[in-house]
């Protein structure tokens, strides 16, 4: 099994900017996946940035260009970087990891695929 910590979350103002991080127990999968679900009160689980073990990344549409994802292997880490939050990215962000990741981003990452999770950390902007 894969424990998964999640950290970084907070409260900021319209603009802000917050870096969550995830860090994992050691693994030996390979090929792997991680990245970052979010969800909002009476909302799915939706899908907002992940990355690979070569490294590749996926985003969704409402944060490409503001959310930046990486990893430091050395560290059993990944992180979000989180820059222009506004209102709509208020929501419980988890920390996923897929252990039988298929190589590729063909389809956009869905909450089944992934077998380990974080608790979730708390993330609010206020307008």
């Amino acid at each position: 099994a894969v424990q998964l910590v999640e950290s970084g979350g907070g409260s900021v103002q319209s603009g802000g900017s917050l870096r969550l991080s995830c860090v994992t127990s050691p693994h030996k999968y390979n090929p792997y996946a991680m990245g970052w679900f979010r969800q909002a009160p009476g909302e799915e689980r939706e899908g907002v940035a992940f990355i690979d073990y070569h490294y590749s990344t996926w985003y969704a549409a409402s944060v490409k260009g503001r959310f930046t994802i990486s990893q430091d292997h050395a560290k059993n880490t990944v992180y979000l970087q989180m820059n222009s939050l506004k209102p709509e990215d208020t929501a419980m962000y988890y920390c996923a990891f897929d252990s039988e990741y298929g190589g590729n981003w063909w389809t956009p990452p869905r909450p089944l695929e992934f077998d380990y999770w974080g608790q979730g950390t708390q993330v609010t902007v206020s307008s």
